[in-house]
């Protein structure tokens, strides 16, 4: 019988503390940086409503700006209302952007593929990390990442996409547990639960291409990342099978090239990403 279920993960965190943690956390990063306030791309979903408000709370509503970016090709307009309306919630300066004319200009390539839907999907993540630096950099703002522990774990996002940011508030929350943070923290129940979807083609949706749902992922995560327990002993203490829990690692092995620094080849005897380590004090 299983004894480790999906409501175990949601109550293992007091999510009261984790919002003063994370509030604290984006208020001395932001004060230690120089800079002036956070940019983070509103796409409508839990993840960036989510971690819009925790910066709203910690350096205030002026400190914070909001870039909408649909591609009318696979944005539902639904997206961009309740990414709008969560930034005049949170009364937050936001622009709404469309990306689809800089999209445009990839299609005169010479080896540009139309049929290859991921790579020109994660070309969309990219034009958004280069949208959100622009106005960072001309505003000394830092950008806020959206991703969360079990996104970031799967490797489920867009290397140097939405993988570039500067912070990642909630990238300590898996994804079921930022749900229930959102709903506390008063952002809409119709996007705190909304599908989960990148939206880098039409009818994209994170479950369905995982081929599991969160509430699954977020079990076996846990186990293993939170409690150490061996992947053999998975199965037994949660009741998902055993092929189950192996395609979960195996997708968080095959995506650690993601979470890293680009391997430097060694020539000197001391060398970046090998030896030398640079002190974060002064």
């Amino acid at each position: 019988m299983a004894t480790l279920t999906i409501d175990d993960v949601k109550n293992s965190i007091d999510y009261k503390e984790a919002s003063r943690v994370i509030e604290a956390f984006l208020k001395e990063y932001m004060e230690a940086a120089g800079a002036e306030g956070y940019v983070v791309g509103l796409s409508g979903g839990v993840d960036s409503s989510t971690s819009a408000t925790l910066a709203v709370r910690a350096v205030g509503s002026t400190r914070v700006v909001g870039l909408i970016m649909p591609d009318i090709t696979s944005t539902p307009p639904e997206d961009v209302e309740d990414a709008k309306y969560l930034a005049k919630m949170l009364g937050i300066k936001h622009y709404e952007v469309p990306i689809n004319s800089i999209l445009e200009r990839y299609t005169s390539l010479p080896f540009y593929d139309p049929s290859n839907k991921v790579a020109l999907g994660n070309v969309k993540a990219r034009i958004r990390m280069t949208l959100l630096y622009y106005y960072a950099n001309a505003n000394n703002y830092l950008v806020l990442g959206t991703g969360d522990k079990s996104e970031l774990l799967l490797g489920y996002y867009t290397k140097y996409g939405d993988g570039g940011v500067d912070v990642l508030p909630i990238g300590d929350l898996y994804k079921t547990q930022v749900r229930i943070l959102a709903e506390r923290l008063g952002v809409p129940q119709r996007i705190a639960y909304k599908p989960s979807s990148p939206r880098l083609w039409p009818g994209q949706m994170a479950e369905e291409e995982l081929g599991l749902s969160y509430e699954v992922v977020d079990v076996v995560l846990y186990a293993y990342f939170d409690l150490r327990m061996k992947p053999y002993e998975i199965p037994k203490a949660t009741g998902i099978a055993r092929e189950i829990v192996k395609t979960i690692l195996d997708k968080v092995r095959a995506s650690e090239h993601k979470r890293r620094a680009p391997p430097i080849a060694r020539i000197s005897r001391r060398s970046l990403g090998h030896d030398i380590r640079i002190p974060l004090h002064k």
